[in-house]
């Protein structure tokens, strides 16, 4: 990916449009951070239907519940009842 600096890509947006589209994203830095890329629409819209959904999409959303997921524990097994009014607990 080529960086451009953001005055340049400014200055030069149609040519950095045009790079984005013949040559792929492109990234734009400021005081040499990379801070933003530039993709084309087809490229983007590929990354939109591929990317994976956050956590909270994917509770709320249709598909797998967490029942579905985890499975289910035996049941609860009971102890011995302590007996705390023996001479040892005094």
């Amino acid at each position: 990916m080529k960086s451009w600096q953001l005055q340049k890509a400014k200055a030069r947006f149609s040519e950095f449009l045009d790079a984005a589209l013949k040559k792929g994203p492109q990234v734009v830095t400021r005081r040499g951070v990379e801070e933003a890329v530039l993709v084309p629409m087809e490229e983007w819209r590929r990354l939109q239907r591929e990317r994976r959904p956050n956590i909270k999409e994917w509770l709320l959303g249709e598909g797998p519940r967490f029942e579905d997921i985890v499975p289910k524990r035996g049941g609860w097994k009971s102890r011995p009842a302590i007996d705390f009014s023996g001479p040892e607990f005094k």
